[in-house]
C-alpha cells in the first residue's frame, strides 16, 4: 500500500509490482486511507510508501490495527506502532544493541543548555518524523539555538530527541536492507545534515545513494537490531541505517520497519528478492 505522494514519487513501487506479477501474483497499489472496506478483499497487505502517515499518526495506527483484523498485514500492526516513534532506540539500547546515544525530552520537561552541547555539537529531532523533517544539527557553542529548536517541538506537544553529532557520518550513512530476515543489499548515501543550524524540510532524503558492501561489523550490528525488535519471526522488510562512531564502530541511527525506501532499483535482483518474500507470505496467508 502507498499514499498519494507515494504513487507519484516511490521509485521502488513499479519495480516491485512488475516483480510480483512475474511471480504470478495479482498486485495492486492502494492508498492506505482508501475505502477501508477494500482491505478484506486482499490475501495480504504490504505497507510501502505511506509517506504521509507522520502527520496523521493516530489515524494511521488505527488503520493498521483495523486492517490487520481483516487481512494479513506486513509489517504487523504491533511492530508498526512500536517503530512509529523513534524512542524505540532506547529499547534497542536496553537490549544491548549499539545505537547513537539518544536522550528524549517529553512535553512539559525542562531544557537546559548544558544538555545540548558536546564536542562535535548535537542533532535535535522530533521522535515522530520521517525524511529528517524538523531535524537540524548544531555546532559546539550553539546550545542556545538547539534549546530553542527543542522547545519549539515541545510546545507543539511533540517529544524532542537529542543526539551527539557523529562526525564520521560525513563518510556516509549505511543502509542495510533485509527481506524476511535475509540480507539483500546495502547502500551508502551522503550525509544529510550538511548545513549546521538549518532545518530544511525540502532537502533530498537520500543524496548520492549508491551500492555498498557492508563490513562484518555492520552486518552484525544490523542483525542485532532486527533480533531486538519486539515481533515473532522476521519482518517482511527492514532497513537498518548505520553510522560510524568515533571508534569506527557501526551504531544504529534508525531501524526502519514501516515505509522505508528500499533502493531495489540499485540492487540487481532486489525487486525479485522482495517479491519472493511477499509471495511466500501470501501463500502462508492462504494456507
Amino acid at each position: 500500500m502507498t499514499s498519494d505522494t507515494g504513487l507519484d514519487q516511490d521509485t521502488d513501487l513499479p519495480l516491485l509490482l512488475d516483480a510480483l506479477r512475474a511471480e504470478g501474483l495479482s498486485a495492486e497499489p492502494v492508498a492506505w486511507d482508501a475505502d477501508p472496506g477494500r482491505w478484506g478483499g486482499f490475501d495480504l497487505a504490504v505497507i510501502r510508501s505511506t509517506w504521509d502517515y507522520v502527520g496523521r499518526l493516530g489515524e494511521f495506527l488505527a488503520w493498521a490495527e483495523a486492517t490487520a483484523r481483516v487481512t494479513r498485514l506486513w509489517n504487523p500492526a504491533p511492530l508498526v506502532r512500536w517503530n512509529s516513534d523513534k524512542r524505540y532506540l532506547l529499547d534497542l539500547a536496553g537490549r544491548g544493541v549499539p545505537v547513537v546515544p539518544t536522550r528524549c525530552i517529553a512535553p512539559g520537561a525542562q531544557c537546559a543548555e548544558e544538555d545540548f552541547d558536546g564536542p562535535h555539537g548535537v542533532v535535535v529531532k522530533p521522535s515522530v518524523s520521517a525524511g529528517a523533517r524538523d531535524t537540524a544539527r548544531y555546532e559546539p557553542g550553539r546550545a542556545a539555538d538547539a534549546v530553542l529548536h527543542a522547545r519549539m517541538l515541545l510546545e507543539q506537544g511533540r517529544t524532542a530527541m537529542v543526539q551527539p553529532y557523529l562526525p564520521l557520518v560525513e563518510e556516509g550513512e549505511r543502509a542495510l536492507v533485509f527481506f524476511a530476515g535475509t540480507f539483500s543489499h546495502a547502500i551508502r548515501k551522503q550525509a544529510l545534515l550538511t548545513e549546521p543550524g538549518q532545518m530544511d524540510n525540502s532537502r533530498v532524503a537520500h543524496p548520492g545513494a549508491a551500492l555498498h558492501t557492508p563490513t562484518e561489523a555492520e552486518l552484525r550490528t544490523a542483525r542485532a537490531a532486527l533480533a531486538a525488535a519486539p515481533v515473532r519471526g522476521e519482518p517482511l522488510f527492514a532497513r537498518v541505517d548505520l553510522v560510524l562512531d568515533e571508534a569506527r564502530g557501526p551504531v544504529v541511527m534508525e531501524l526502519e520497519l514501516i515505509e522505508p525506501n528500499l533502493f531495489i532499483g540499485l540492487a540487481p535482483q532486489g525487486a525479485d528478492r522482495l517479491a519472493l518474500a511477499v509471495a511466500v507470505a501470501a501463500r502462508e496467508a492462504k494456507a
